[in-house]
């Protein structure tokens, strides 16, 4: 598998195929018309490879940066950006990718316009319903991937405790360790 899904959304998990997006270098994930179908098929969207080009590689980046600047908006209180909307409108605007059911179960086929236009129209269903107040972004500094918090009393810190949580967990105990522990939140009284 070339990608990952911590999110189990394929909105939101499309947006951490920019790994690292604070960091001097982010890691591109979608850099190719290869990696794009491999991660619409991974993920669930389509069931064989759309067949991208280059271009289709250029609207999946911009409506993937219009989905986070639309979701970094959200979780900041802030008004949407006027461009970012046109673009995840646009690209919910063409048909989704099509399901049929065969003889040995279903099958999702789609062009990569009809695999965006999918991921464009979960991206709208979260941040225009319940699920928008659940979002948050990974508690990791070097993470920028979000997520939706549906842990008991919305504690969940991590988008993914197998890799954020364990990196976190292990590098507050090195710390404390050296007899460095790291700041904790102040505890109400």
């Amino acid at each position: 598998m070339e990608h990952a899904f911590p999110c189990g959304n394929p909105a939101l998990d499309f947006v951490g195929t920019l790994r690292a997006r604070r960091n001097a270098a982010p890691r591109e994930m979608l850099g190719s018309s290869a990696s794009l179908d491999a991660w619409f098929r991974e993920s669930g969207v389509t069931d064989t490879d759309p067949g991208s080009g280059p271009s289709d590689v250029v609207q999946a980046i911009a409506l993937r940066e219009a989905i986070y600047a639309l979701v970094a908006a959200r979780l900041t209180h802030e008004d949407y950006d006027d461009r970012a909307l046109a673009v995840l409108n646009n690209a919910a605007r063409q048909a989704p990718a099509v399901q049929r059911l065969t003889r040995i179960g279903r099958r999702i086929e789609a062009t990569a316009s009809q695999a965006l236009s999918t991921v464009a129209r979960v991206a709208i269903d979260i941040l225009s319903g319940p699920d928008a107040e659940l979002l948050k972004e990974c508690g990791r500094p070097e993470c920028t991937q979000v997520y939706l918090d549906r842990s008991r009393g919305f504690r969940r810190e991590w988008c993914a405790m197998e890799t954020c949580g364990n990196k976190m967990k292990a590098a507050a105990y090195r710390a404390r360790k050296r007899g460095n522990p790291p700041l904790e939140p102040a505890r109400k009284a």
